[in-house]
């Protein structure tokens, strides 16, 4: 078995060290030549994922083309800002019904098009699959046990890409709602940002939680509306990755927003944190999302008036916290 990883980020790196460790030949690349460096001379993600070793199957690849000819499979792992132009550039590379498989979380900003019909746009040829659910690179890549969910529109696809990363520590379901699992993916970090905003103005286990069960509202109507699936929402790539991400340390979009809940702008809430921080890039899309499909979003709503408009978090809380008195789900009958 031979797979290209696209992105050396922790969570690429993370899942080349899984499937390098089920003794799968993986070529790693990215674009990024200090991580590169680190990569082929530590052999260790020292700034992401300290004190975990790749491999001997491992290699850390310059070359897009070795790493994406002649792979029984290509993981696309760079950041969602960047997926468009890494799927650009990568499509001369990949054969004919290729499967891919995208595990980075976002909306793209300008089209709204989740990552899967990025990837379509521009490599039309392949087979592209979603790979989502409460999996911290951190802990993946340390074996502590984390369970997933692939998305695939045939079954028998899903069922390739279940059995080449399935192993004891890292147990993967299938289904068919990639629209569900990827909206599910990418505004669960929106969500974040808020709860990581709640942390910072130091509010309590009430407000969080009271935050996580509204925000899976929210995922769950725009997705719906989307195509996806309720009982998608319900599972891992829902509530299952809200959570984690809602609560964790090592959530990029947690601490963000709690920077941002001491006062921070998000310019330096994302400088603090050092990474990426998907929940700013998909909050826009959220917000357009919500208006396209006429859905009410008031949490993603805030979030944008805290990130674009200058608006205190606390005043955003407060206006949530204020809204007009509503029925829990308006769809139950007395």
């Amino acid at each position: 078995m031979k797979i290209g990883v696209l992105g050396a980020g922790s969570w690429g790196t993370a899942l080349a060290i899984l499937l390098g460790n089920k003794g799968y030949d993986v070529d790693l690349w990215s674009a990024v030549e200090s991580e590169l460096e680190i990569l082929s001379t530590k052999r260790e993600h020292i700034e992401r994922l300290p004190g975990v070793k790749l491999p001997d199957t491992i290699s850390i690849e310059r070359s897009m083309e070795k790493t994406c000819k002649d792979k029984d499979l290509i993981v696309f792992a760079v950041a969602s800002p960047y997926v468009r132009v890494t799927a650009k550039n990568a499509k001369n590379f990949i054969k004919d019904g290729q499967i891919i498989v995208n595990v980075a979380k976002g909306i793209e900003d300008i089209t709204y098009n989740t990552l899967s019909m990025v990837i379509e746009d521009e490599i039309p040829q392949a087979v592209v699959t979603v790979l989502s659910g409460p999996s911290h690179a951190e802990e993946v890549s340390r074996n502590i046990p984390t369970t997933c969910v692939v998305g695939a529109k045939k079954e028998e696809v899903a069922l390739y890409v279940q059995d080449i990363f399935m192993c004891d520590n890292f147990r993967v379901y299938t289904s068919p709602d990639i629209m569900g699992i990827e909206i599910g993916a990418s505004l669960k970090n929106v969500i974040a940002l808020a709860a990581g905003i709640v942390d910072g103005l130091g509010y309590g286990d009430n407000t969080k939680a009271a935050l996580i069960t509204r925000g899976i509202a929210e995922i769950s109507r725009l997705g719906i509306k989307m195509g996806g699936k309720l009982e998608t929402f319900m599972g891992l790539s829902g509530i299952g990755d809200l959570i984690v991400t809602c609560t964790s340390n090592h959530s990029r979009n947690h601490n963000a927003g709690y920077y941002m809940g001491q006062g921070m702008s998000y310019e330096d809430a994302m400088k603090e944190v050092k990474q990426v921080v998907e929940g700013v890039y998909s909050a826009k899309a959220a917000k357009g999302l919500a208006e396209k499909y006429e859905v009410s979003m008031p949490i993603v709503e805030q979030i944008n008036k805290v990130l674009f408009e200058n608006k205190s978090a606390a005043d955003a809380l407060k206006e949530l916290l204020t809204r007009g008195k509503s029925a829990e789900y308006k769809t139950l009958e007395w």
